[in-house]
């Protein structure tokens, strides 16, 4: 996660469940990055209901969307071919 972290990007984590339930995710994980709870479900309407990763750049374009848990590798690669690095 440092090395996203590093790479001029924002990681930020999207779940459904109660502000309350992902506060103690983070917690029990030591995540530092942003959480939202979408408990709406209007970000979920936006995009997808699935677990789906998202590499969006500064202009609010979708640069590559992997499905599933994503190889962390695949998207440093992406980041960097595209500069978004800079």
């Amino acid at each position: 996660m440092a090395i996203l972290e590093g790479l001029n990007t924002q990681v930020m984590g999207i779940s459904g469940d109660s502000l309350d339930t992902v506060k103690r995710f983070a917690g029990e994980f030591g995540i530092t990055y942003p959480l939202v709870s979408d408990r709406g479900g209007a970000i979920k309407k936006l995009y997808s209901g699935e677990r789906i990763n998202y590499l969006i750049d500064k202009t609010g374009t979708i640069r590559l969307i992997v499905r599933g848990v994503p190889d962390n590798r695949v998207i440093i690669d992406k980041i960097k071919a595209l500069g978004l690095d800079k």
